[in-house]
């Protein structure tokens, strides 16, 4: 079970789907088997930049980009399909919008049930493992600033150069879907992360139940933490940081144990990130024992024109560590 949403969680996804077995494919078609006998993920529905924005404020429905994310990472990448629903149109008055969107956005229109548009979106991808929005309500991020200022709105919590004291959602009470809550209550580990800390991570965990649901799970829980931090998030925050804002917004400790990156960043990407605000974010072991939390180091960056977590290594050494070690 991962939690999450964004690039972080589609591309924890795209690794662990290598180690699920192949009756999880739809129709039955070959794949990899493995140790992984069933995959969920959550993924967060507050989105409101972009395609999925605009098909949320026209439509009045839940923002299709995260899922379709996370659902493309899951499916054979080399399908047709796969490619399709990742397609943005350039011109014209669909430019900005990717096909996914649109096609979820339809679904969700004819069957009125944006949960049953997922599940059919997942058919028709074949996708290895499921997927649950984190509700099914129509739901606002609002963030309160160290300024006092409040802000609503993903995309403007994420551009504020204040410092972020807590976030929480409007409606203030939102119901979980019940199929999420039961594969947390099933689930023999549970991942956090990595993604944006305020506008990916936490707010799976102020859906009603989400937190309490992981607390009383007999899963061995993981957060996976970061690489670099994000300007106007988490500026100069340490890992330790980060691990204290998730047990504050989740009202207590949910994990025990959280795997850190150890490699360093190559001069040429650490000077365009710090041109951006950004740097690699600090591991303070020390602080992250005093708060209770295991750590496993590795190396885990991916190097392209940005910086992304290795997700075949990362993969390997979740297995490693909190699935071979366990049946051993």
């Amino acid at each position: 079970m991962a939690l999450g949403g964004g690039t972080g969680l589609s591309t924890l996804l795209r690794g662990l789907k290598r180690y699920v077995p192949a009756p999880l494919v739809a129709g039955g078609a070959a794949g990899a088997s493995g140790p992984i006998a069933d995959l969920a993920a959550i993924v967060t529905v507050s989105d409101d930049g972009g395609s999925s924005g605009r098909l949320r404020r026209e439509y009045r429905i839940l923002p299709p980009g995260d899922l379709r994310n996370c659902m493309v990472a899951l499916s054979r990448d080399e399908t047709l399909m796969s490619r399709l629903f990742q397609y943005r149109f350039q011109t014209g008055g669909l430019k900005g919008h990717s096909f996914g969107n649109l096609f979820m956005a339809a679904l969700i229109q004819v069957t009125g049930d944006f949960p049953q548009a997922v599940r059919l979106c997942s058919e028709v991808l074949a996708i290895r493992g499921r997927i649950f929005p984190a509700t099914s309500q129509l739901v606002t991020l609002k963030a309160k600033l160290a300024s006092g200022q409040i802000v609503r709105g993903e995309t403007r919590i994420s551009r504020s150069r204040s410092r972020i004291r807590r976030v929480s959602l409007e409606p203030q009470r939102v119901r979980p879907l019940a199929g999420a809550l039961e594969a947390i209550r099933q689930a023999d580990l549970i991942l956090l992360g990595p993604g944006s800390l305020y506008t990916s991570i936490i707010p799976n965990l102020l859906v009603a139940g989400v937190a309490d649901a992981i607390r009383r799970s007999r899963a061995t829980c993981v957060y996976i933490g970061n690489i670099m931090t994000q300007p106007g998030e988490t500026d100069g925050y340490s890992a330790s940081d980060h691990v204290r804002a998730i047990h504050e917004h989740a009202e207590g400790r949910i994990f025990d144990w959280a795997i850190l990156n150890n490699q360093e960043i190559s001069p040429n990407l650490l000077k365009r990130y710090k041109a951006q605000g950004a740097e690699p974010v600090r591991v303070d072991l020390n602080d992250l024992q005093k708060l209770g939390v295991r750590c496993v180091f590795d190396h885990l960056v991916e190097e392209g024109n940005v910086v992304r977590h290795d997700a075949a290594r990362l993969t390997r050494l979740l297995l490693e560590e909190f699935v071979e070690r366990k049946l051993a």
